[in-house]
């Protein structure tokens, strides 16, 4: 009940800063994708279960926050959620690389699934690149200082180190 709670908090508190802070930066041309960083976040911290339940409901909220089809947030946030949470399990999940990487990589996959519906057209391609490159740019670097931030604020690892698991012979 502790992580449902939670779920619903981090939800509340990522459309938040997407629709207010962050609205005022992307009409400069500053996109931080905060769907994508909060999803990872989410499922490094709670596994694929938990992971894919996080990126589907701040998905949903997202897409009925926003004037476009149902869904095009929730299945890729969702499907990066899992991906994220199964890899989990055999990454260091305190390095700071490890974060960039998959920040920039759940930035990627985001950028590029909801911008295709809106550049369908090979004439937008070169608006999908300039502003996916831009995402990118921008979010897994200050996605990783943001989370080095709260590790080092915190006094608390946010990602506790992987155990490797003994197999036993038959």
């Amino acid at each position: 009940m502790k992580t449902a709670g939670a779920l619903v908090w981090f939800i509340v508190a990522a459309l938040l800063l997407r629709s207010t802070a962050l609205t005022a930066l992307g009409t400069r041309g500053i996109v931080f994708d905060v769907l994508a960083f909060a999803t990872v976040v989410w499922a490094l911290r709670n596994g694929p279960s938990w992971g894919a339940t996080f990126g589907f409901a701040l998905g949903l909220a997202a897409d009925l926050d926003a004037v476009h089809w149902i869904g095009r947030h929730a299945l890729v946030l969702s499907l990066i959620g899992y991906a994220v949470g199964r890899l989990r399990a055999t990454l260091v999940r305190d390095s700071s690389r490890t974060h960039a990487v998959l920040i920039a990589l759940g930035t990627l996959a985001h950028q590029v699934w909801v911008l295709a519906f809106e550049a369908g057209d090979p004439a937008g391609w070169p608006y999908l690149l300039k502003h996916v490159g831009l995402a990118l740019a921008v979010t897994a670097p200050i996605g990783t200082v943001l989370l080095a931030l709260i590790n080092r604020v915190s006094g608390s690892i946010l990602f506790e180190h992987v155990v490797p698991q003994s197999r036993s012979a038959p």
